[in-house]
């Protein structure tokens, strides 16, 4: 089946989008290009169409940008990875929206207390932008850490979601 590539005007810029049907294969605030290869080398053979709107996950996406921000939650991801940042994304899509936790927490959360570093590379790693939550990942103690679009999406996001 083909997969579907469209992009989503947001207030934090264009949001790139593929997907597989109703799942998604990745999301970023960049290029298509990067876009493109954080597929999995299976789907990246697929042949991808563009189109406007992506079936439910649009819908999705405009009703989190209206303030519905458990709308995300409905979304369903798949993305390529070892078994700890596999781990550590199923662990980030359970933090609700408006709450944070920490990357040592996040290691935790992922099966490994000793892998907070491996859990902030499977943040830097995540090719599905907003819906597997990195923003909403920081540093012991509170503050934002990092983020790959810039600390300014970050802190907007966290307010969007009212954890800021």
């Amino acid at each position: 089946m083909t997969l579907l590539l469209s992009s989503f005007d947001s207030p934090l810029g264009t949001l790139n989008l593929i997907s597989d049907e109703h799942v998604l294969l990745a999301a970023n605030l960049s290029n298509l290009k990067a876009l493109k290869e954080s597929l999995s080398e299976e789907d990246s053979m697929r042949e991808i169409k563009s189109v406007k709107k992506i079936p439910v996950i649009t819908d999705l996406l405009q009703d989190y940008f209206d303030g519905d921000i458990s709308a995300l939650n409905s979304i369903k991801v798949r993305q390529p990875g070892a078994h700890f940042s596999q781990e550590a994304w199923k662990a980030m899509k359970k933090v609700r929206p408006g709450a944070t936790i920490s990357y040592t927490e996040l290691a935790e959360r992922a099966g490994s207390a000793a892998a907070v570093r491996a859990a902030g590379s499977a943040c830097a790693k995540n090719a599905i932008v907003l819906i597997v939550p990195c923003h909403r990942i920081v540093k012991t103690g509170g503050s934002l850490g990092n983020y790959a679009y810039g600390l300014d999406k970050k802190e907007w996001l966290l307010r969007h979601e009212g954890a800021l």
